[in-house]
């Protein structure tokens, strides 16, 4: 089965991470001892992906000129461009629309997911909804969970208002249909968290939990956790 391609969403300032981000961007920070871009590109291909766009904003110059057209990672990598002001993950995905088709993953920039990419994808096609969002139990344990997901369900996504009796969290990949974003602004700012927001509270919103934990550099804790995953998983290796 021929994989969706995968939005990667790389535009932001990433100002989590302070004086890191200043000369280069967030896909470009050593991971123990390998830029991070080079890292997801590699568990990419080793998923079968063989398209990928890169929404790029802040020094994304930077990260092109290290991927180029994709071709020494296996893959063919094209580019989405943000411009000023920056558009959000939403406005980066509308603008990015023409090259990614009718359905696609979209992956966070900062994301390094253990998960099985075929099952997502199948399990969005069987599911007959627009849209599908990876969960995973979280209990507050690496970030704040922001879904309520019952019997195998998303009732409610929140990332704004993360409520209570919320236990699961967004774990970082996604399949949209760009029907969903065919009517959104036009060059205009807005976050993706939104339209899954609304998909969920519209029951359009599918479901596919998953267990392995989720690594990610958006926050210096993050970062330092990937690095020892990294140099952890090598020196077994």
């Amino acid at each position: 089965m021929s994989r969706l391609p995968v939005a990667i969403l790389a535009g932001g300032l990433s100002t989590r991470l302070g004086p890191l981000t200043k000369a280069i961007p967030k896909a470009l920070i050593d991971v123990a001892g390998k830029p991070f871009i080079m890292r997801q590109l590699d568990y990419l291909r080793q998923q079968d992906i063989s398209r990928v766009v890169l929404c790029l904003g802040h020094l994304g110059e930077q990260v092109r000129a290290f991927v180029g057209d994709g071709s020494a990672f296996g893959l063919e990598v094209s580019y989405s461009w943000d411009g000023q002001p920056l558009l959000g993950t939403g406005g980066a995905l509308k603008r990015a629309l023409p090259l990614l088709g009718a359905h696609f993953f979209v992956l966070y920039g900062d994301s390094y997911l253990l998960v099985n990419f075929d099952a997502v994808e199948r399990s969005f096609a069987a599911s007959g909804k627009p849209a599908l969002m990876t969960v995973l139990r979280n209990n507050d344990q690496w970030d704040k969970s922001n879904v309520l997901f019952r019997d195998g369900s998303i009732i409610e996504y929140d990332k704004r208002k993360p409520g209570a009796a919320m236990k699961h969290i967004d774990y970082g990949l996604g399949v949209l249909s760009a029907s969903l974003l065919e009517n959104a602004p036009v060059d205009g700012p807005f976050d993706l968290a939104d339209i899954y927001h609304d998909l969920s509270t519209q029951g359009l919103l599918a479901g596919l939990e998953v267990f392995g934990r989720f690594y990610e550099i958006g926050s210096l804790r993050g970062l330092a956790e990937t690095r020892e995953y990294f140099r952890r998983k090598e020196k077994e290796t």
